[in-house]
């Protein structure tokens, strides 16, 4: 069979071409995986940056709510995602760098299944006490925690959560006999603080906030380095004597860890110019978020960090999943 160039042009013509030649990234909508349920601060945090993110990547960004095993979940579908770039997701300080020592087996790989991208924003967490409780500060509440070791309730959103560690750091630096009490999630924490049912909480600030303002929740110390722009009139954990109490809980933006470099760059530089925008600050400071940033390169030495905190905390504590 005699085959013409005119036919083998056409052939070749029919071959696909090869996918970096074919598209450009992104050629499709993408997805941020937002490892917790619609409504809450993660669904705000993640929503405000998706959709500023859009512009710059000229595609839509869809949003995907997959909670589950502490933000462990969404974080898992992202990185079963292999080197699909156009999807990513939202990594909280639980899933990132606390249940690594909890959970017998993670079902991905930290190291080689995530591409870390930027820190997304910082949440700040505060420790308040019940307004029927009568104490008027920290130093005042150590020393009634004192005098009533295994006696004071301090509710969280969870066990082997965040701001469980944070109780246990808060006992450990304090010298107190606090009992833990876990919730199933940080609503309900509050509900029972409200009724008095729980002396104290440590949770995000955007959760207690409308109680602080109405004088039914007493906020005696803000767990990070620095006052809280919402609350500037509570001092932090660092000036009340306890400069390790710092439980900032944090979300990070995550790729696949097989997606390509190029289109991990593109995406960093859109999440980049979308956390520098002003619409995504004023969202985020009145969900408690202060702006995140910065380079990966920052970012996987941030996460090192806080895992060797977070894994000594587990480990004095003797922290076990229920």
């Amino acid at each position: 069979m005699r085959i013409t160039r005119r036919v083998a042009l056409g052939g070749l013509a029919a071959l696909p071409l090869s996918p970096a030649k074919a598209e450009s990234f992104p050629a499709k909508p993408l997805t941020l995986v937002v490892p917790f349920p619609a409504g809450g601060p993660a669904d705000i945090f993640g929503r405000n940056l998706g959709e500023r993110m859009a512009p710059f990547l000229g595609q839509p960004v869809v949003i995907e709510n997959k909670s589950g095993a502490a933000g462990v979940t969404g974080v898992d579908f992202v990185a079963k995602a292999g080197s699909d770039a156009h999807v990513m997701g939202l990594m909280s300080a639980s899933a990132g760098a606390i249940m690594q020592s909890l959970m017998p087996k993670m079902p991905f790989d930290p190291a080689k299944d995530i591409a870390p991208q930027i820190l997304v924003v910082r949440v700040q967490e505060v420790f308040a006490v019940s307004a029927k409780l009568g104490v008027g500060n920290l130093k005042s509440f150590v020393a009634y925690a004192k005098a009533n070791p295994g006696k004071v309730t301090c509710g969280s959103a969870g066990t082997g959560g965040i701001t469980h560690l944070a109780i246990e750091l808060l006992k450990h630096e304090t010298g107190t006999d606090l009992l833990h009490v876990p919730y199933r999630g940080a609503a309900p924490a509050t509900n029972d603080l409200l009724a008095g049912t729980v002396d104290a909480v440590l949770l995000d600030i955007s959760i207690l906030l409308p109680h602080v303002r109405s004088g039914s929740v007493k906020v005696l110390a803000v767990t990070s380095d620095t006052r809280a722009p919402l609350l500037p009139d509570v001092p932090t954990m660092r000036e009340m004597g306890y400069p390790k109490v710092n439980s900032d809980n944090w979300y990070a933006l995550v790729s696949p860890g097989g997606a390509p470099a190029d289109a991990r760059r593109k995406i960093f530089d859109a999440a980049t110019a979308a956390l520098k925008t002003k619409e995504v600050a004023e969202a985020y400071a009145a969900a408690g978020g202060v702006v995140g940033g910065g380079t990966t390169e920052e970012l996987k030495a941030f996460l090192k960090e806080e895992g060797t905190k977070w894994a000594e905390v587990v480990k004095f504590a003797n922290v076990k999943l229920e």
